[in-house]
C-alpha cells in the first residue's frame, strides 16, 4: 500500500498492535530510471525489499519512497514523497528534515539508513549500512563537495547509530579505525546472490553474443567507470596480452574521472580490441558473465566487491585484487593479483586465458564459494541488526552468527 503522493499523508495506517516492530526504511536511492545509479547501492536496497517482504513474519517495513519504486510483487507499506530526492542536495534535505517527521507520522520504532547516512535530529533509534569508506581511505579520486559530504554524514550518522551494519570484516574493521565506532556495536551481513546468476544453457549465451556482436573470447569487467575500478591499470595490462581474437569488455556506466580511461585506450591504440558496453540492465548481467571467458576485477577498493561472487556464480573464472575486501568476498576461488602492478595483472591474466585447467578449477572452487551467499539470508540477519538495535540483544540463537560476521 502506498500514500498517494505525501510524506506527512494522515492515512498512513499506524503500528498494527500484532506486530511487535516497526522499521522504517529510507529507499530514496532506489533508482526510478536505468543508469550507473541503479547498481551498487540501488541493487542492495532492492533485494533486501524484496526478501524481508518474504522473512518479515513479526516486523512491520514502511518504505520511504522518493521516485523509485517497490520490487515486482513485494508487499510493502510505503510512503511517497513529493519532494525532488534525485537530486543530491535535495535528498540530503529530506533525509534531515522531512524525514524526522515522517518517522514520527508513522509511529516507527527505528529507522535503516540503508546507505550510510541516518536523520540527525530524530528521537527514534537509527541503523546505518556501511558499503565502503573510499571517500575516506581515497579522497582524491572524490569530487570536493561529495567527499565533504560522505564524510560528515558518515561520522555523524555512525556516532548516532544505535547500530551498524557493514558488508565485510573488512568494512567492519575500517569502520572501528576510521570512524573510531567501537567494534561491538558493529554487524557483519553480506549481500547474496540472486539464483538469475547461475550457468546458462549454451545455445542461450550463444544467441546473446550473436546478438552483441561479441566474439568467442573476451575478458570482462563489470563496475561504474570510476578511478577506484582499475579500468585504466587493467586496460593497460589487456594491452601487453593482446592475441588479437581476445576482446576487453567493459560493462558499467559514466560515474567521474572517467577521461583519463577513454584516452589511455585511444593512446594505446586499443579501440578495436576493448569495448564500452555502457550501462547493462542487472536482468542481462548473467547472460555477459555467461558469455565470457574469464572476468577480471582488479579493483583499488571495496566494501566488498559482488561482482566477483556474481561472476563466480555464473561458472566463470575469475581474477580480482589481493586486497583483504575482494579476497574476503572471493574466498579461495579466483586469482588474486596487486592490484598496482601492470606487470602482475598482465602475468596472472595471460594465465588465466591459457590455463584450461587452471579455468576449470576456478569454475568449480567459484561455483560452491557463490552458493553461500543469499538475499534471504541478508534479510533475515539483516532483521536481527533490527531488533538487536531496539532491544539490545537478539534472537536465541543469534548471537554468535552475527558477532563473528561470517557467512
Amino acid at each position: 500500500m502506498c500514500a498517494p503522493d505525501d510524506d506527512l499523508q494522515s492515512s498512513i495506517p499506524g503500528r498494527h498492535d500484532s506486530v511487535g516492530l516497526h522499521v522504517a526504511i529510507n529507499a530514496h536511492l532506489l533508482s526510478g530510471q536505468a543508469g550507473y545509479r541503479s547498481a551498487g547501492v540501488h541493487q542492495y536496497i532492492h533485494y533486501l525489499l524484496r526478501h524481508l517482504a518474504e522473512v518479515a513474519n513479526d516486523t512491520r517495513i514502511t518504505v520511504l519512497l522518493g521516485k523509485g519504486v517497490l520490487p515486482a510483487g513485494v508487499s510493502l507499506n510505503a510512503v511517497r514523497s513529493r519532494w525532488s530526492t534525485d537530486r543530491p542536495l535535495m535528498r540530503t534535505m529530506w533525509e534531515q528534515l522531512a524525514q524526522p517527521l515522517v518517522l514520527h507520522r508513522i509511529r516507527a520504532d527505528l529507522a535503516h539508513g540503508p546507505v550510510l547516512a541516518a536523520p540527525l535530529f530524530t528521537d527514534r533509534p537509527t541503523v546505518i549500512t556501511v558499503h565502503d569508506l573510499s571517500f575516506v581511505r581515497f579522497p582524491y579520486l572524490f569530487r570536493p563537495a561529495n567527499r565533504l559530504y560522505l564524510t560528515v554524514m558518515a561520522r555523524l550518522s555512525a556516532r548516532r547509530a544505535r547500530r551498524l551494519i557493514a558488508v565485510s570484516a573488512h568494512t567492519a574493521s575500517e569502520t572501528t579505525r576510521l570512524l573510531n565506532v567501537p567494534r561491538d556495536r558493529i554487524d557483519v551481513v553480506y549481500h547474496g546472490v540472486d539464483p538469475a546468476f547461475r550457468p546458462l544453457p549454451a545455445d542461450e549465451v550463444e544467441t546473446f553474443r550473436r546478438r552483441h556482436g561479441l566474439p568467442d573470447r573476451f575478458v570482462l569487467s563489470v563496475g561504474t567507470l570510476e578511478p577506484r575500478k582499475n579500468h585504466a591499470r587493467l586496460v593497460e595490462a589487456f594491452e601487453r596480452v593482446r592475441d588479437g581474437r581476445t576482446r576487453l569488455v567493459l560493462v558499467g556506466g559514466k560515474g567521474w574521472l572517467y577521461d583519463d580511461l577513454f584516452a589511455k585506450v585511444e593512446t594505446l591504440g586499443l579501440q578495436d580490441d576493448v569495448t564500452f558496453a555502457g550501462y547493462v540492465p542487472q536482468k542481462d548481467l548473467p547472460l555477459w558473465y555467461n558469455a565470457a571467458e574469464a572476468f577480471a576485477y582488479p579493483s583499488l577498493y571495496e566494501g566488498f566487491g559482488l561482482p566477483v561472487i556474481e561472476a563466480q556464480a555464473c561458472g566463470t573464472p575469475v581474477l580480482t585484487s589481493n586486497l583483504p575486501p575482494l579476497t574476503e568476498a572471493a574466498g579461495d576461488a579466483a586469482l588474486e593479483v596487486d592490484a598496482y602492478n601492470v606487470n602482475d595483472i598482465a602475468t596472472e591474466l595471460e594465465r588465466l586465458l591459457g590455463d584450461e585447467a587452471l579455468q576449470h578449477d576456478l569454475q568449480e572452487r567459484g561455483l560452491a564459494h557463490a552458493g553461500q551467499f543469499a538475499w534471504s539470508r541478508t534479510a533475515r540477519e539483516t532483521l536481527e541488526v533490527y531488533r538487536r538495535a531496539v532491544t539490545g540483544r537478539l534472537s536465541p540463537g543469534k548471537a554468535t552468527r552475527l558477532k563473528g560476521g561470517g557467512n
